[in-house]
């Protein structure tokens, strides 16, 4: 898996490119969690490059929403490709996380 944050605006943009497995959640997990730290609130994951996600990796979305709504935050995925729309209906995570169909409709460009 490779990732990028970056800040545009008011958001947080995590861009995530190929797997979000067991094997690299935690690095992830803490760089999301060191942004939230300094006052990061608005978190945006982009999957448009990302082809698989294992139990561990939502797992750790799971947990990232709940550190990032305690903080009075909004975390919101975006791009997913269809196989990974299927994951997240199938374990109902679809009513969990605000789902957006591409990274500008969730950043709010046109």
């Amino acid at each position: 898996m490779t990732f990028s944050i970056e800040t545009l605006g008011a958001n947080t943009l995590v861009a995530v490119g190929g797997q979000l497995t067991i094997n690299n959640r935690g690095e992830f997990k803490e760089r999301v969690l060191a942004r939230l730290a300094v006052g990061d609130t608005d978190f945006v994951i982009d999957f448009t490059e990302a082809d698989y996600i294992d139990s561990s990796g939502l797992g750790v979305l799971v947990s990232l929403s709940k550190h990032i709504r305690d903080a009075g935050g909004r975390l919101t995925l975006a791009g997913l490709n269809d196989d990974l729309q299927r994951l997240f209906a199938l374990t109902r995570l679809d009513s969990l996380f605000e789902i957006a169909e591409s990274r500008a409709a969730a950043l709010g460009e046109s």
